[in-house]
């Protein structure tokens, strides 16, 4: 998502205005380390730019100095904007996700948009500490799968740009261990460090 005031209309174009004025475009995270600080840090790697990262405390002031113009694009997760993407106040340029977001269906994937391979896809998920006797695991996770099928809860999750995905407790242990061997790498180009 930029800023409206920046003059590219797709992610191609934006490429080419990083390229030619490197260190001048800036992209605003939620903090240093999160998924949004992440997922720039994984676009400017790929698509070999070189852009400015800006951390904040928290999600709305990053929105907020997005809606300001005081950065120039936010890279993660839409729900905290989608109202202003729908607005036109801010413009959104290409889901980050292997696949087009249900909720904004036109939008072209960061890959189709011309990022090969380019994929970061926040999720969310319930953990129980080790030890949690299996049925007490499957009662939750039985739960859990019955409540985001919901017709109403799915709505609700896809109008504000989360995409509702049940699974059994096995596929989400593999997940994790998949996003860890795939965001280790980036931690490290990206000298994040735990404060």
């Amino acid at each position: 998502m930029v800023h409206p005031s920046l003059p590219v209309k797709n992610v191609k174009e934006l490429i080419a205005l990083a390229k030619r004025r490197p260190g001048q475009l800036t992209y605003g995270s939620s903090g240093s380390g999160a998924f949004n600080h992440l997922t720039g840090a994984l676009f400017a790697n790929m698509a070999k730019i070189d852009i400015v990262h800006v951390p904040y405390k928290g999600g709305g002031p990053a929105a907020v100095a997005l809606l300001s113009g005081e950065i120039t694009m936010i890279l993660g997760e839409p729900a905290s904007l989608v109202g202003f993407i729908k607005a036109g106040k801010v413009r959104a340029l290409a889901v980050t996700g292997e696949k087009r977001a249900l909720g904004m269906a036109d939008l072209p994937t960061m890959a189709e948009a011309g990022v090969a391979g380019y994929s970061a896809t926040s999720w969310n998920g319930m953990l129980a500490p080790a030890g949690v006797p299996g049925p007490i695991v499957k009662r939750l996770n039985d739960e859990l799968n019955r409540i985001i099928i919901d017709p109403e809860i799915r709505k609700r999750m896809i109008d504000n740009g989360y995409e509702p995905v049940g699974g059994t407790p096995e596929q989400f242990g593999a997940l994790i261990r998949a996003e860890i061997a795939k965001w280790a790498p980036v931690v490290k180009v990206a000298g994040v460090r735990v404060d």
